[in-house]
């Protein structure tokens, strides 16, 4: 659903290539990005930021196609999304970088190729080797979504990623009664579910591009803390497994309650958001 109340100003930024690059701010202390995951914009990152406000200025990011910024473009790369956190960096000043799923990826290039970065902290990359994480399935959410059926296209990408083992035609008539109910709860400046489904072609794209990119990042030479939950799918452990012998300064902590969605709402009854921001503010405040 949509995200709780909690008081923000907005901001924005213009990108390399032109494009407006916009965040919700709260709190105050040192600055830290926070990146949301491929179907999510802000709104669905407000109660880890509120967790984190007594201690840092916190901005959580509309990534392109998102909320508050405008289109990825014609040349959308990861190059690209660089760029934008790049950007961000310089307007707000911050130093620490959050990503979660698809934007941890984005956190991890950043933090290789940005000096401005100083440490990141991101749960479960979805970073690919050798097409462990199949793409395959970006043609047929095109087309579903090209036929305005964004429902069948989430529903796509969820049996191709084994994130659900439910039957599509029970999830079909679900998932458009959750789309139909969910616009119901929308906040100023929330976004729809419906509107962000295609947002994740782009970040099946990021998924793409970094396959085979594992050892690359034995060259970066900053603090990461690496987050997961046990409850996730089993390759999420295991690339986090893999990145744990391969940055030269990682430091791994697995939440035995936890599954994917833990940084946003998480479980019911489960504090997902105020758990993780605990171990945030420990690992950004360590000299």
């Amino acid at each position: 659903m949509s995200s709780i109340h909690i008081p923000y100003t907005t901001g924005s930024t213009t990108s390399v290539d032109g494009t407006t690059i916009g965040y919700r701010q709260v709190g105050g202390g040192p600055g830290v990005l926070i990146l949301p995951a491929g179907t999510q914009a802000s709104q669905h990152c407000m109660r880890l930021a509120a967790a984190l406000a007594n201690d840092f200025t916190v901005y959580v990011i509309d990534r392109r196609g998102r909320g508050l910024s405008g289109p990825h473009g014609d040349r959308y790369s990861m190059a690209r999304e660089c760029e934008d956190v790049d950007t961000l960096l310089a307007k707000t000043g911050a130093h620490f970088v959050f990503g979660h799923s698809s934007s941890a990826l984005v956190a991890l290039q950043a933090a290789l190729t940005l000096p401005a970065v100083h440490k990141i902290a991101i749960y479960e990359p979805p970073l690919s080797t050798n097409g462990s994480i199949s793409t395959a399935w970006i043609p047929r959410f095109d087309r579903e979504i090209a036929e305005g059926k964004p429902a069948a296209a989430m529903i796509t990408f969820l049996k191709a990623d084994h994130l659900t083992h439910l039957p599509r035609w029970l999830l079909l008539p679900l998932l458009n009664w959750y789309l139909k109910k969910e616009k119901k709860t929308l906040l100023p400046d929330d976004v729809s579910l419906e509107a962000l489904i295609p947002t994740q072609r782009f970040d099946g794209l990021l998924v793409k591009e970094m396959d085979g990119r594992l050892e690359t990042f034995a060259h970066l030479n900053k603090d990461v803390l690496l987050l997961g939950g046990a409850k996730s799918p089993t390759f999420l452990r295991d690339i986090l497994d893999s990145l744990t012998h391969t940055l030269p300064h990682a430091r791994w902590i697995e939440y035995s309650e936890f599954d994917h969605s833990a940084p946003n709402q998480g479980r019911p009854g489960q504090a997902g958001p105020e758990r993780i921001a605990q171990d945030l503010k420990t690992f950004f405040c360590q000299s």
